[in-house]
């Protein structure tokens, strides 16, 4: 017979983890603090608390950086998990009544890839409301989300250039990628397909090129994904793609094709202030989605 548990189970509050991720995410007190809307000393406290409640240490602390401890890296992925389940849960019991219209805006690669389990997801609990999808470049985006025209957004930025403040979901490398067994890359000059201008990869790309004096030509223009891997798979010209985005019939081209990577990417997400009922909702299915790409490298249930 198992013995009698004789002290209280212990339970995680969901508001302290969502502090504790935001702290994770945005390297600092300050910033996750505005992010989730409470004061620093607040967040401070919180994370004192959590610390003490699980006997360890979350964060390491200097003067000007906050990291994580090996437990705070365990931790995150538990608590990503476990705040992903709760608005899966309160998504399915609580809003399934709410009503009215969103706005969301996307770029094309992530129209493709994440839009259509997110939106399948949120029809589930959400099948009274309407969705208004706008496609198009983060630039343009950012635009119509401070004009207040779209109420959600998904806005890719290079990892050291963030332009405006909003949430990180996703950080991922940029890769040059060609098709499989395609001679573009030993093309010279080298062609290209790239976004329109204003894509916020297009200069980092050509300027990775020009550092290794590689010369390039612009063969090939699109703002949608689909242009992109057509002008990939037919072997017209190669392009800058997001590695998660890289498909069996694509491969990688690295240095030693001439090709120096050129960074990282963050993808923010960006929702309207005093949201909606059902903006609320559809903000929660996409954290919910990218927490589920992280765990298990799609977005697919």
């Amino acid at each position: 017979m198992n013995a009698p548990i004789t002290h209280p189970l212990l339970m995680l509050d969901p508001d302290v983890l969502r502090s504790f991720v935001a702290i994770a995410e945005t390297g600092s007190f300050t910033a996750a603090a505005a992010r989730i809307f409470r004061t620093p000393s607040a967040v401070s406290m919180q994370i004192k608390r959590l610390e003490e409640q699980l006997g360890v240490s979350v964060f390491l602390r200097d003067a000007r950086n906050v990291s994580l401890t090996h437990d705070g890296e365990v931790l995150l992925g538990y608590a990503r998990r476990l705040i992903a389940l709760n608005r899966e849960a309160i998504s399915r019991f609580v809003t399934s009544e709410v009503t009215g219209v969103v706005r969301i805006g996307s770029p094309s690669d992530y129209g493709e890839a994440v839009l259509p389990s997110v939106l399948k997801q949120f029809a589930k609990s959400h099948p009274s409301v309407v969705v208004d999808v706008v496609i198009d470049q983060s630039s343009s985006l950012l635009k119509r989300f401070n004009s207040g025209h779209i109420d959600i957004a998904l806005i890719s930025c290079m990892k050291d250039h963030t332009p405006d403040p909003g949430e990180i979901v996703m950080t991922d490398d940029i890769v040059w990628a060609g098709a499989k067994g395609g001679q573009a890359y030993l093309m010279d000059p080298v062609p290209l397909s790239m976004w329109d201008e204003g894509c916020v990869w297009r200069e980092r790309a050509l300027s990775s090129l020009e550092k290794v004096k590689r010369s390039y030509r612009v063969a090939f223009m699109t703002s949608h994904m689909a242009g992109q891997r057509a002008a990939i798979l037919s072997d017209l010209a190669i392009a800058p793609v997001g590695r998660s985005f890289i498909g069996s019939d694509i491969q990688i081209l690295d240095e030693d094709c001439g090709l120096p990577a050129p960074g990282e990417y963050q993808l923010l997400l960006k929702v309207a202030a005093d949201p909606s009922a059902p903006v609320c909702a559809l903000s929660d299915h996409f954290r919910a989605g990218f927490e589920r790409f992280r765990q298990t490298g799609t977005f697919g249930d």
